[in-house]
Order: structure tokens, then sequence, then C-alpha cells
């Protein structure tokens, strides 16, 4: 096995390229331009504000659990009754 082959192969894929290059003056200069529509605008401030918002309003979950530790949270069953009649109507 030869070493000195292996190197000699090697040079032969060290090839140096030169590749063109323009020079563009400051009348021509091009740039790159990124436009948001409104609409987009109105979207990322959505996603910001429902980012920021919390997922459980603590105020009213405090309320209902200590209504509920007391004794006080009652909810009548004719009441539940037709609330989920009238949604079971809604859905169809």
């Amino acid at each position: 096995m030869r070493i000195e082959s292996y190197s000699q192969v090697q040079s032969l894929y060290k090839t140096s390229r030169t590749y063109g290059t323009q020079k563009v003056s400051a009348g021509n200069a091009i740039a790159d331009k990124v436009s948001i529509s409104s609409i987009g605008k109105d979207m990322k401030t959505a996603k910001d504000t429902l980012a920021a918002t919390p997922d459980v309003r603590t105020d009213l979950v405090d309320s209902v659990k200590s209504r509920v530790r007391d004794g006080s949270y009652n909810v009548s069953a004719g009441s539940f009754a037709d609330k989920l009649l009238q949604k079971y109507q809604e859905l169809g």
C-alpha cells in the first residue's frame, strides 16, 4: 500500500477556482423588501395578545372553588337540564 499515491490523488482534486464578482455602484444597489399586509399585522397582534392572556381565569375559578368549599354553590337540576337540552338542539 502506497500512501504517497493518496496524496497525489488528493492534489488532483485541490483545484482552485476563481469566481467572477461584480461590483455594484451605489446608484444600482438592489435591496430586498418585505411588506406585511394589514391582515397579517392584525393576526400578529391577536396572536401576541392571546399568548399574553392566561389559560385559566383564576378570579372566576377561585370564586367557584370557595363557594363549593363553603357549600353555598347550588345548581338547580331544572336549569341544568334546560341548558343541556338547549345546547343539544343547537348542535343538531
